[in-house]
C-alpha cells in the first residue's frame, strides 16, 4: 500500500514507518521542515513538508493514499475532521492512534484496582474529554475502515529517526540533572505499557486486518511507578530511588505530565489486538530498563 503517515519524525510514527516499510508498503510521511524531512528520508519514508494545520496538505495526501495513519497527535481535531473529510466513501483505512491517559485518574501515586478492557465505559477526566471525542468521531465515520489504537506506556529505544517516548525519559532526565530519581506520593500507581517494536507491529497488523470501528487498547504488561523508579536508579547507579510530593513533582514536571502521566494509574486489557493476531515480544519496562536501556531511554 501507499500509506501516508503524520509524525513521520516522531517515536511512534519513525517506528511505524520503518516497520511499514519493511513489510513492502510505501511511506509518505509529513514533516514540518526540511531538516527533519532530510532526516527521514535517510530511512525510507518520502518526506512531505507540512503540518497538521495545513488542511489541503493533509487531504490532498489522503486522497492520493491507500491507507492514512495519524501518529501525530491525539488532540489535533481538526487534522482528522480533515481526513476524514478526504477519505468518507473511500474504504480506505484510516489509524488514529490515541493513549491510555483517556482512563487516568488522580491517584498521585495511590493504587487503584479498576482495569479497563475494550468494552469497558470510559469517563475521562476533563483533560482528556476532547481526546476521547475524537476517538469517537474517528470510530464513527462513515465508509472509512477506521480503526484507534490506544497506547498505553511505550518504551523502548527509537527505531526510526531519533525520538524519545514521554513517560520513561521525563524520569531518567530528572534524575540525571538531580542525582536522585523521584517517584510520586508512595508509587503504587500502574500503568500498563508497551514495547515500541510491539506498537509498530501492531500498527501493520492493523493496516491489513482490522475491521472497521475497532478500538483497541495497546499493551503487554504493567508496572507500578515505584518499581519504574528503581529500576532506573539501579541502572544509572543513583542509590534509591525516592518520593516527592504532589506539589513537588508538578512544580517540576508541570501539571499535565505529573497528574496525569506519571502519578495517575492507567491499567487496560487490550483484548481485540490479540484477537487479531498480534503477538507482543516484550513483556517487562523494568526488565528493558534494566538490561537494555541507552541514554535517556
Amino acid at each position: 500500500m501507499r500509506v501516508f503517515l503524520t509524525g513521520a519524525n516522531g517515536f511512534i510514527g519513525g517506528a511505524v514507518a520503518v516497520a511499514l516499510i519493511a513489510a513492502g508498503h510505501r511511506v509518505r510521511g509529513l514533516v514540518r521542515n526540511g531538516a527533519k524531512a532530510e532526516m527521514v528520508a535517510g530511512h525510507g519514508i518520502e518526506p512531505v513538508i507540512g503540518s497538521l494545520d495545513e488542511t489541503a496538505v493533509l487531504q490532498a495526501e489522503a486522497r492520493a493514499a491507500d491507507a492514512v495513519i495519524n501518529a501525530a497527535s491525539s488532540d489535533h481535531r481538526g487534522a482528522v475532521e480533515a481526513f476524514i473529510a478526504a477519505l468518507s466513501g473511500s474504504g480506505k483505512p484510516f489509524i488514529h492512534s490515541s493513549g491510555s491517559s483517556i482512563v487516568a485518574d488522580l491517584a498521585m501515586g495511590e493504587p487503584s484496582d479498576r482495569i479497563f478492557d475494550e468494552a469497558t465505559p470510559v469517563d475521562p477526566l476533563p483533560e482528556r474529554a476532547a481526546r476521547v471525542a475524537i476517538d469517537r468521531l474517528v470510530l464513527a465515520a462513515s465508509g472509512i475502515r477506521s480503526v484507534v489504537l490506544c497506547n498505553s506506556m511505550i518504551y523502548g529505544d527509537a527505531l526510526g529517526p531519533p525520538a524519545q517516548s514521554v513517560q520513561i525519559p521525563a524520569l531518567v532526565r530528572q534524575a540525571k540533572t538531580s542525582g536522585v530519581v523521584r517517584f510520586i506520593g508512595r508509587g503504587l500507581n500502574r500503568w500498563s505499557n508497551v514495547h515500541i517494536a510491539d506498537v509498530a507491529a501492531l500498527y501493520v497488523l492493523a493496516l491489513a486486518k482490522a475491521p472497521a470501528r475497532t478500538f483497541m487498547y495497546v499493551e503487554s504488561g504493567e508496572t507500578t511507578f515505584g518499581e519504574i523508579a528503581g529500576a532506573i536508579a539501579a541502572r544509572l547507579d543513583l542509590g534509591a530511588a525516592q518520593s516527592w510530593s504532589a506539589e513537588e513533582a508538578i512544580a517540576a514536571w508541570g501539571r499535565n505530565l505529573a497528574v496525569l502521566s506519571l502519578g495517575s494509574n492507567s491499567r487496560v486489557r487490550g483484548r481485540a489486538a490479540l484477537e487479531l493476531g498480534w503477538s507482543p515480544k516484550r513483556r517487562s519496562a523494568t526488565r528493558w530498563i534494566a538490561n537494555e536501556m541507552v541514554g535517556a531511554g
